[in-house]
């Protein structure tokens, strides 16, 4: 996807958020974020548009974090503000510019784009099972990619590189394989001691593990952005194992 195609879903999809926590119960239970409120999560999303923010802005992510001042500021008056100054450095500057982040292959600004652009859209999702609304359209370009980039950036790269906090998942593991499969991509991951492998395309042979949907029913099942009034809709067959197994390196790398 292109920079500009981010920062277009970026502006839609919080524009979606916001919409939906404005008019919704702050105190309400959000079903994907166990233990958040609405208002919690309006928060949360809020200090991670500052946080990017200042590492672009600084050349550092900074520390400490967060600033106390921020828990005492109305959520949503936090989110208009941190979103503001987000979009004034991903326009005033250059994609290519760099940027602090801790994903050491890629230390730009169009890194934060894109990143950005995903954390919205999955907390898009969240505000909406919180609100009790139905999840909107995910465009399938936007979902895809966040396919990969859950895959790729998150979980393969932190096992590689934080290994230690997957050990006591990984250790033990028997070595699995699964299939990820939607319309036009898909994934084949490799699982072991130490080991959370990621290719692009479908496997020849039969996996442990196959996972099939949608684009979007794919990232809803991927980031676990369900609920039992609002099902990803993806089809999932495989030992219940390996889908636990991934599940649990999945959960570790993005929390």
């Amino acid at each position: 996807m292109e920079n500009s195609r981010f920062l277009d879903c970026l502006e839609s999809d919080f524009a979606r958020l916001r919409a939906v926590v404005v008019a919704a119960d702050l105190t309400a239970a959000v079903p994907s974020c166990p233990g958040w409120t609405v208002a919690d999560l309006t928060r949360h999303v809020g200090k991670v548009y500052l946080h990017k923010t200042l590492a672009m802005r600084d050349g550092a992510e900074p520390e400490p974090w967060p600033p106390t001042e921020l828990a005492v500021e109305e959520p949503v008056a936090l989110l208009d503000r941190t979103y503001a100054g987000l979009l004034n450095e991903f326009t005033t500057r250059k994609p290519q510019d760099p940027a602090a982040s801790w994903y050491t292959p890629d230390q730009t600004v169009g890194f934060w784009i894109r990143r950005m652009a995903q954390e919205t859209v999955i907390h898009r999702i969240d505000a909406e099972l919180g609100a009790g609304q139905p999840v909107t359209l995910i465009p399938a370009d936007l979902a895809v990619d966040g396919i990969d980039e859950l895959l790729k950036v998150f979980v393969s790269f932190g096992v590689a590189e934080w290994g230690d906090y997957f050990t006591e998942i990984l250790a033990g593991s028997p070595g699995w394989t699964y299939t990820l499969q939607t319309d036009g991509a898909a994934w084949q991951v490799r699982t072991g001691p130490g080991v959370f492998a990621v290719q692009d395309g479908a496997s020849q042979t039969a996996t442990d593990v196959t996972v099939t949907g949608a684009p979007a029913a794919l990232l809803r099942w991927a980031w676990n952005r369900e609920s039992a009034d609002e099902p990803s809709g993806a089809t999932v067959d495989g030992a219940p194992a390996a889908i636990e197994e991934l599940r649990r390196c999945i959960v570790v790398a993005t929390q």
